[in-house]
């Protein structure tokens, strides 16, 4: 792939490389699963991601399809969820979801929070014949 076909992308070549290497080290995962479980075609994979991981979904799934073009995963539908972020305060206990890209509590207005949910990056499901 060059620079060239991912550059109608909005953001920059790092972001873009992001994106080119999570789905590189998808599609090493989906061969495995396949070779392991003698598919011979890959029909559909669903992921999620955290919205921490920074994916944009338009660019990871061109990256996706430029990485599995001449395989069996050619023709896989790619399905991607993304998970909202949550975080739990180590202070007063409370669980919430940041706004406005605000991190602290809005109960005690501490930044002392630990991530619940939003920094995930997995294969739900890898689907074939």
């Amino acid at each position: 792939m060059t620079c060239r076909q991912v550059s109608s992308f909005p953001g920059s070549v790092e972001k873009v490389m992001h994106e080119i290497r999570i789905a590189e080290d998808l599609f090493a995962i989906v061969i495995a699963v396949a070779e392991k479980e003698q598919l011979s075609k890959v029909t559909k994979v669903n992921i999620t991601f955290g919205k921490l991981i920074q994916i944009v979904p338009a660019i990871f799934e061109f990256a996706f399809m430029e990485t599995v073009r001449e395989s069996i995963a050619s023709e896989a539908e790619l399905v991607i969820e993304i998970t909202d972020i949550k975080l739990k305060c180590r202070s007063c206990g409370g669980d919430f979801q940041p706004e406005d890209n605000l991190f602290s509590c809005r109960i005690c207005n501490t930044y002392e929070t630990d991530i619940i949910q939003g920094n995930e990056l997995f294969i739900k499901s890898i689907e074939g014949e």
